[in-house]
């Protein structure tokens, strides 16, 4: 039953961007075409879970046995960033159009604070390996269910030609994103 509740206070009731508003930047440059914000969805859910992992083991056996605990927040931001690294090398030689479609965004994924805040939240939770890497993984998703509902929304705006030219483009993005997260503020009775 403990699963279940954190899986579904990850995804709809603590989504990463729209209840805790991490991971901002990415969500708002990457969310113009659903297909691009399908790839970067899936990229930071598998950064997230894997840092989540790798971040648990690295904390529990490298630096509480060295009693260096105040070291986290490098260890998991080194973590991070050899993670995007390898992902990026993947995507580069995989899928080369979704490379060039994330753009500067890719390697954004290192700095997107939901990844770091997904780690330091199995941390301070004191999440087991098997709880961490859940919650990493569906947090994950729930940003890259934010990211698809908001590019759906977008693409449906730029088609609108009765849309008034003051709030085309990010002003509408963010009054949409606003009241996505005002939406999702329903969900905190489940949990």
């Amino acid at each position: 039953m403990k699963i279940f509740t954190l899986i579904i206070s990850a995804l709809l009731v603590q989504n990463m961007v729209l209840s805790r508003f991490l991971g901002i930047c990415a969500f708002l440059g990457v969310s113009k075409k659903i297909e691009t914000a399908k790839g970067m969805g899936a990229a930071v859910t598998f950064v997230m879970g894997l840092a989540s992992l790798i971040s648990y083991v690295i904390f529990q056996f490298v630096l509480v046995p060295l009693h260096i605990e105040y070291m986290y927040t490098i260890a998991f931001i080194l973590v991070i960033a050899a993670l995007v690294q390898f992902v990026e090398m993947v995507l580069k030689k995989t899928m080369p159009d979704l490379y060039k479609a994330l753009g500067i965004y890719l390697p954004l994924i290192t700095t997107n604070c939901a990844i770091l805040g997904a780690v330091i939240i199995n941390m301070n939770e004191k999440f087991n390996l098997f709880e961490s890497l859940v919650f990493g993984i569906v947090s994950g998703l729930g940003w890259m269910l934010a990211i698809i509902i908001l590019a759906g929304l977008r693409e449906r705006m730029e088609a609108n030609d009765k849309m008034p030219e003051a709030v085309k483009g990010l002003p509408a993005s963010l009054i949409v994103a606003g009241l996505m997260a005002i939406a999702f503020l329903g969900f905190s009775g489940l949990v």
